[in-house]
């Protein structure tokens, strides 16, 4: 009564087991292994870059305010990046241990520094922020306030330009004035 009861139907056998559909399962199993071991990368990486991130804060701060050359930030994507400005960006290498400092130029990628030393490779940058600060000084400078300079520049050589059109154009016409001279001289010849 209070035991258990033996089934009078016998057990069904156990199903066969498919050979694909078991290896399907082992696939993905080791699937989800190595994508977590992806992801577990990826985090590294992403942890690095976020030492490095913290390690660059004292020059950011020291570029003055209105400069919005750079835009600093991590992309956390396939390839997780940390972007110093449009053009360039810190990845991690190959060993996942160093640090790349790499810009986009118009031949293809540049990389402009290669280290395992968060130290030297916050130096590279740091050059790098100060090159691209230059660059944007002498931008300014070739410029007289609001863009006159290169406004004069432009109205002297439209100017230039104007003038070599109107004496074109004075050469054209005297040598129309001539040619109809001379076919009004032809017209009104007298005929022997």
């Amino acid at each position: 009564m209070w035991g258990s009861k033996k089934s009078s139907e016998p057990e069904a056998p156990p199903a066969p087991v498919n050979e694909l559909t078991a290896a399907v399962r082992d696939a993905r199993i080791e699937a989800a292994e190595r994508s977590g071991v992806v992801v577990d990368l990826r985090d590294a990486d992403v942890a690095r870059l976020e030492l490095l991130n913290e390690a660059l804060d004292p020059v950011f701060k020291d570029i003055p305010a209105g400069i919005e050359l750079f835009d600093r930030g991590i992309s956390r994507g396939d390839t997780p990046r940390l972007w110093v400005d449009v053009i360039a960006h810190v990845e991690m290498g190959r060993d996942k241990r160093q640090y790349r400092f790499v810009q986009d130029t118009r031949y293809g990628r540049a990389v402009l520094a290669e280290s395992y030393d968060i130290a030297e490779m916050k130096q590279a940058v740091t050059r790098y922020v100060a090159r691209r600060l230059v660059e944007r000084e002498r931008a300014l400078t070739d410029d007289a306030p609001f863009g006159e300079g290169s406004m004069m520049k432009l109205v002297e050589h439209e100017q230039r330009r104007g003038r070599a059109r109107a004496f074109r154009t004075f050469i054209y016409g005297v040598i129309a004035g001539i040619a109809a001279l001379f076919a009004l001289a032809l017209l009104y010849m007298p005929h022997p």
